[in-house]
């Protein structure tokens, strides 16, 4: 640009100036100042740990140079810190039109990155073409080399577009290379050998003739997949997905329980202590029926209590375990795992997964969650595993009806909760994770607790998140379990 003046700030500017004054500034720390003049205005270039020799040699008074880096106000006199470029200009097709900003990590700067990437550019190795010949050229997607390059120096704007054959076919390659790799863990896992478990049936008779209901046709199906994986001899890695209510925890203690009859161990994890506890109310009864041992294994057990659990688990004693993090734990032994159940997939890493299964020998493994997924995104993200659907509901679930309401009327959104609770319903408020940083999910569910129990009274609401005490958790909890509270403000702990 001519001038800086007029132009929207903060915002990367290149501009002609003629270089005044240096000013040193007056201790070590103090930035280094030197005043610059384009056509119409002045400007600060400013610089920190200077040395006064390179910028007087950089910059001589009165000469002509062309400088470029962003451009802040600050007290209302343009400054640029740090400028990307000091040249004559001469030299301005240095500069290049585009420039990629890199993600960087502590100690490391943009001019580093470019230098190095620059000097990765020059080592790209002339690759044989690994796409569908045909596929490249209906595409009209560049090769390999070339891309890379251009991705890194673009000519253009049109260049930098998501549709751009550059950017489609280096998308292309990170799919494809993501596909295989899955193909390879997939082949890997399929000729990994398993153990055959196929218990006789006895117990899930029992707890299906206990149980009010019948399964649905979903639960059927996926419950034939998985005894199917188990009674192969090749290790089972299966992902069972159904959203909240189809019944997925019943056909995760049934899986269990063919390992039980077959005489082996079971474990079911949960990311939270909460969950664990609601998994093993809801499946205790069931256990009951079947006369199966269940236990509960979290980080609160400690002591006595823990060496206990543990020595029954070693024993064989306790046949189905559920449990948090804690299960990873070195010191967890298990008599004869078969069976290890992932619930809510995403919140545990691949590696956890694979740690859970070293507990035994060939452990089959199944994944749940409630997160819908397309098949389509199933297999790219879980292209490890074999997919079971739970896509039909228990009979007398009541419909989901979902509403997306702008924050600017939460205060409607309170009214109608008013109206609900006076109608004696409860309700859940859940500020969920916005950013991956637990102190920050935790206050912003204390804001909302502060501002809904002075909406709609003491007593009314109870909060629950991660940071606090088990006992305040547990009463919280008790409380709106009970009706006493009406609301329960939590994070994603719940």
């Amino acid at each position: 640009v001519a001038t800086i003046r007029g132009a929207d700030f903060p915002n990367v500017l290149t501009v002609q100036v003629t270089v005044g004054a240096h000013k040193v500034g007056r201790t070590k720390s103090a930035a280094y100042r030197v005043q610059v003049e384009d056509k119409e205005t002045t400007i600060q270039l400013v610089f920190f740990h200077a040395r006064g020799d390179y910028l007087k040699k950089m910059l001589p008074v009165g000469s002509t140079r062309i400088v470029s880096g962003k451009v802040e106000l600050f007290d209302g006199v343009a400054q640029m810190v740090h400028p990307e470029y000091m040249i004559t200009p001469e030299e301005l097709s240095s500069i290049p039109k585009f420039e990629p900003i890199y993600s960087l990590t502590a100690g490391v700067t943009q001019k580093t990155m470019v230098r190095a990437t620059r000097s990765a550019l020059t080592l790209l190795p002339n690759l044989a073409e690994w796409i569908d010949p045909a596929q490249k050229q209906r595409a009209g997607w560049p090769d390999w080399c070339d891309a890379v390059r251009h991705a890194h120096e673009p000519l253009s704007l049109t260049e930098l577009s998501a549709t751009n054959p550059v950017r489609e076919r280096l998308a292309y390659d990170e799919f494809f290379a993501h596909q295989l790799t899955l193909s390879l863990a997939r082949a890997q896992q399929r000729r990994a050998k398993g153990r055959v478990t196929q218990g006789a049936g006895e117990l899930r008779k029992k707890v299906l003739a206990a149980l009010p209901y019948d399964p649905t046709g979903a639960q059927t199906r996926a419950l034939v997949d998985i005894a199917s994986d188990m009674g192969d001899p090749h290790r089972m890695n299966r992902l069972l997905q159904g959203d909240v209510g189809s019944g997925k925890t019943l056909v995760a203690f049934l899986s269990l329980l063919i390992v039980v009859e077959d005489g082996g161990q079971g474990v079911l994890m949960a990311p939270t202590e909460i969950l664990a506890r609601q998994h093993l109310e809801a499946l205790a009864p069931l256990a009951e029926d079947a006369q199966v041992v269940i236990e509960l294994l979290t980080g609160r057990d400690k002591g006595r209590e823990r060496r206990e659990k543990l020595a029954a688990l070693a024993r064989g004693d306790i046949h189905i375990l559920i449990g948090t993090h804690a299960v990873f734990q070195s010191d967890v032994d298990f008599h004869d795992l078969r069976l290890a159940i992932i619930d809510e997939q995403h919140r545990f890493g691949v590696r956890q997964r694979m740690e859970l299964g070293q507990k035994g020998a060939a452990v089959d493994v199944l994944v749940m969650t409630a997160t819908p997924i397309p098949r389509s995104l199933a297999l790219a993200q879980y292209g490890d595993m074999d997919v079971s659907i739970l896509d039909e509901k228990p009979p007398g679930r009541k419909p989901i009806s979902t509403a997306v309401v702008s924050l600017d009327r939460i205060d409607e959104v309170i009214s109608k909760l008013r109206h609900a609770i006076a109608e004696g319903k409860q309700a859940y408020w859940v500020c969920p994770l916005v950013e991956e940083s637990e102190v920050l999910d935790y206050t912003s569910a204390e804001d909302r607790f502060k501002r809904l129990r002075a909406a709609l009274g003491e007593g009314v609401v109870e909060l629950v998140h991660g940071q606090m005490p088990n006992d305040q958790k547990d009463a919280a909890m008790a409380r709106f379990q009970q009706g006493e509270a009406q609301v329960l403000v939590a994070t994603t702990v719940i």
